[in-house]
């Protein structure tokens, strides 16, 4: 059943933050609110699952007001309930990955993201659900069972963020942390009407792990209600961090909780659309995608049609080749244990078999394809400043499937090509937010992506407020919460 919110999970995370730290509201009050909140939508939706023990969190949620008491704040989290992704490793935490190879797997350590989201104050109520492995843009799996999606329960949540998305648009966090390989962060986002943030590789810390110089496509980042909250977030998790060489240092004054507003009249936008008709997508759905451009042209700038010059199927089976090279390089010991191999999905089993396979000279060969997309789209960005398009193929879709299998009659050869609008941001390692673009006509959440030039990913968080500023999205609500 529907029900209002109350006082404080209605706070923007913005907001949230300065009321904690005016002392206007105690850490102990907002926890209380957040868990209230989380059981009242949780049990139906199912997106925060391994709830940590309430008697040690509301003791850590005493000492966080212990400290704002002597004046010691651990910054702009401090005092906020989080829910690390079931990916990752978080210190005292179980972590699954959505397996019941890891069943009951308590981490003794945290990933350097989560690191510094709990050393800025965080509170960890329990793990946000994501599909076995992060694999597959629909989160379900035989551990916590299925998440549904926050506008309306038969449908998926998206993935593999989809814990994240939900608790985000149902309030039962003020923003979320969320991960994004093969559209992780955007499909979710779009599907739940939340802005999603892809960052350049390098912006966060994403590991430690066995692939500091290899590993360039899955990245961490921010998920929120609005701009603003997504660039707190960021301003938490980002930075260098020595254990990870390839990270980004961040120039303190260029920080993400700088002013967002900026002048945007004569910007040129290329609108991708659906690739010259190359990406089938559900009737309706580039539609609704193609009118939340107006609100672009409503702040200046200028959109027309674009398209790169570039073979899109080469671009694909590049894609899946470094895809499965990755996938069965983490996941070879499981592979190599038949009693584990046994415990997999198929998809887990199908990317780790095909990647065993892949002999050096056809990853060097998908390396090429890989940067010379990435030249071509730089030759676009000589024309354009910002590139957008839809963030994903379809409308939320039937919680019971296990993936769409055709997409406007035709069908999808892979688990994943129905997921194959995401790929052009990831292979070229470019910053990309998914923002809301409103409703079909069956009243589904649609998203576009916003699409910046190598690492400006503050720019596309500037446009992208901009755009929300002009479209009033972020005012917009689930049903469940009226």
């Amino acid at each position: 059943m529907p029900s209002p919110l109350n006082a404080i999970v209605e706070l923007d995370a913005v907001a949230l933050s300065r009321t904690i730290h005016a002392r206007e509201v105690s850490c102990v009050e907002v926890l209380d609110a957040y868990l209230a909140q989380i059981d009242h939508h949780n049990p139906r939706i199912n997106a925060i699952v391994a709830q940590a023990d309430r008697q040690a969190l509301h003791a850590l949620a005493s000492e966080r007001d212990d400290e704002l008491r002597r004046g010691n704040s651990r910054g702009p989290l401090h005092g906020m309930p989080q829910a690390p992704k079931d990916i990752m490793p978080a210190a005292g935490m179980v972590t699954t990955k959505g397996s019941p190879i890891f069943a009951g797997q308590v981490s003794p350590t945290d990933a350097v993201i989560y690191e510094r989201m709990r050393a800025g104050g965080a509170l960890f109520v329990g793990r946000t659900n994501s599909p076995e492995f992060g694999l597959g843009g629909h989160t379900y799996n035989p551990v916590y069972g299925t998440t549904r999606n926050a506008w309306e329960p038969s449908r998926s949540a998206g993935g593999s963020s989809g814990g994240a998305a939900v608790a985000v648009a149902l309030h039962m966090l003020p923003v979320a942390d969320g991960s994004d390989m093969m559209g992780s962060l955007r499909t979710p986002a779009a599907f739940n009407h939340v802005y999603g943030l892809r960052t350049s590789f390098g912006t966060v810390p994403h590991g430690p792990g066995d692939e500091v110089f290899f590993q360039q496509f899955s990245v961490a980042g921010p998920m929120a209600r609005n701009v603003p909250d997504l660039a707190l977030l960021l301003s938490v998790q980002a930075g260098f961090d020595a254990r990870l060489p390839l990270t980004r240092r961040t120039d303190s004054s260029e920080g993400y909780t700088l002013p967002l507003v900026r002048e945007w009249k004569g910007t040129r936008i290329g609108w991708l659309g659906n690739l010259g008709g190359q990406l089938p997508m559900d009737p309706g759905l580039l539609d609704t995608c193609a009118a939340s451009l107006a609100h672009f042209r409503s702040i200046g700038c200028i959109v027309e049609d674009a398209q790169p010059a570039f073979d899109l199927e080469a671009l694909w089976h590049a894609w899946i080749d470094l895809r499965s090279f990755s996938v069965a390089g983490a996941n070879k010991a499981l592979w190599d244990d038949p009693a584990k191999r046994a415990m997999l999905k198929p998809e887990a089993a199908w990317e780790i078999e095909r990647g065993l396979a892949l002999t050096g000279n056809r990853i060097y060969e998908a390396m090429r394809i890989r940067s010379a997309w990435y030249q071509a789209l730089r030759a676009l960005f000589e024309q354009y400043d910002y590139l957008v398009m839809p963030a994903t193929q379809v409308f939320p879709f039937d919680a019971n499937w296990d993936w769409p299998h055709a997409i406007d009659d035709r069908d999808m050869d892979t688990y994943h090509r129905w997921m194959q609008v995401v790929i052009p941001a990831t292979m070229a390692g470019l910053p990309a937010l998914a923002a809301p673009a409103g409703f079909g006509a069956n009243g589904l959440p649609a998203g576009i992506q916003i699409i910046g030039p190598a690492q400006t990913d503050f720019a596309v968080l500037q446009l992208g407020h901009a755009y929300d500023q002009a479209g009033g999205f972020s005012q917009v609500r689930s049903p469940l919460l009226r």
